[in-house]
């Protein structure tokens, strides 16, 4: 068997590792050029770092990332609402990493060059189409430098790890159209300032409409005392007419934002400083897509964002793909019947991450939040007379329960290695 993976993301380069540890041969092929350090900050939860550790890079991840020890929600006045213990300080019996993106993305692609040999990625290589049979699948590429037509590909499977403007996605549902715009607008970057807190601290601070949040991603700076702050500050905006819809992944203008959160200096958080100490921000929509009814068609998936692009909510995006990833290959490696094997992946996989697209677009676990902006706008002399300690429990073990990281649940479930 031969699998081909259209994508050299997270999710990819994933399934790369995990279809190599289970004896089966792959190739990935990437649309960029080059694959570089890209991108803010990410958090792992601990069902996706149990899952890296698994393919042996919990060192590589411990030597760059945050090991997150709370998570902190608190109202636009910097009263703190919820807070809770995370990774290993919460019981799991893996951490919960905050990480550099491009970190990331240079640890999964050095492993894969190193355990499958330095040809194993293919860049400069656009998916464009595909066609299958009863024996395989041909896949399609042009370079994305040139435009040239690339020689066809032929493997046993197709894996649509190619994003949320995926070409595999298109070609099942073609008529689906642009992600799904929700109004909110994220402005990211990462800031070099002092540590806060624990200085292992993630922190939530706001409501639905307007909303920081920011944790630190370097391992290194945290040892030099100092801290790297990856950062988000949203605000949503009427969606119609747009905001500059035309304008996404634009390098974004702290004057579109800043003075929405000039009051948000909270003494033991100061946003506006954090905001003001950034070098590079970049603006992007909070868009998702419509939960589909198959992700599986015969000897061609769907995974990642191109199976359940989902809003930046609860600090799944990137877990999922992974988890999707390791779910894959391990029924590859069971099943001797390629379509059988991609059809029990869609059965396990699909409704709970379409159950999180869901959950997301209500807010998830940051519904807690909004409800004390509705309750107490104005602020509050003490939390459990707005909340009761319960219902804040509540959501956040429910959001658990649907992500997939419960701890008794994930600590004693069997591993995914077939």
């Amino acid at each position: 068997m031969t699998v081909i993976i259209a994508g050299g993301g997270i999710g990819g380069l994933t399934a790369a590792l995990s279809l190599h540890r289970a004896g089966i041969a792959c190739r990935v092929y990437e649309a960029v050029p080059e694959i570089r350090a890209l991108g803010v900050g990410i958090n792992l939860l601990p069902h996706a770092v149990r899952e890296l550790t698994e393919l042996g890079l919990q060192d590589e991840l411990a030597a760059t990332a945050i090991p997150t020890a709370e998570l902190i929600y608190a109202n636009r006045h910097g009263q703190q609402i919820w807070r809770e213990a995370r990774g290993k300080d919460a019981g799991y019996r893996w951490p919960q990493f905050s990480i550099s993106r491009g970190a990331l993305q240079m640890i999964l692609r050095d492993a894969v060059a190193e355990r499958l040999g330095k040809d194993a990625i293919l860049t400069d290589h656009e998916l464009t189409g595909f066609d299958q049979d009863g024996g395989g699948v041909t896949a399609h590429f042009r370079s994305r430098t040139t435009g040239e037509t690339r020689g066809p590909v032929r493997g046993s499977v197709l894996i649509g790890a190619d994003g949320i403007h995926s070409t595999v996605r298109r070609h099942f549902y073609p008529d689906e159209g642009a992600p799904i715009w929700n109004g909110c607008v994220l402005w990211r970057a990462t800031t070099t300032g002092e540590p806060y807190l624990t200085g292992r601290s993630m922190v939530m601070a706001g409501h639905a409409n307007q909303k920081f949040v920011c944790y630190p991603i370097s391992k290194y700076l945290h040892d030099a005392g100092r801290a790297l702050i990856n950062w988000i500050a949203e605000i949503r905006f009427p969606t119609d007419p747009p905001w500059r819809r035309e304008d996404w992944n634009r390098p974004g203008r702290i004057e579109d934002f800043l003075p929405a959160f000039e009051s948000w200096d909270f003494g033991w958080l100061k946003v506006p400083d954090i905001i003001r100490g950034a070098n590079e921000i970049y603006e992007y929509p909070m868009v998702d897509r419509d939960p589909v009814g198959r992700w599986s068609f015969d000897r061609v998936t769907l995974m990642g964002d191109a199976a359940h692009a989902m809003y930046p909510i609860g600090s799944n995006g990137a877990s999922q793909a992974i988890l999707d990833a390791r779910v894959l290959a391990m029924h590859l490696a069971r099943d001797a019947d390629p379509v059988a094997a991609l059809a029990a992946y869609d059965a396990e996989r699909r409704p709970p991450t379409s159950a999180i697209v869901l959950a997301n677009r209500g807010n998830g676990p940051e519904q807690g939040m909004q409800m004390v902006e509705e309750r107490a706008p104005d602020g509050f002399r003490d939390i459990h007379d707005v909340m009761d300690p319960a219902e804040l429990a509540d959501i956040a073990a429910r959001y658990k329960t649907t992500a997939g990281f419960d701890v008794d649940t994930l600590n004693g479930r069997p591993s995914f290695d077939p």
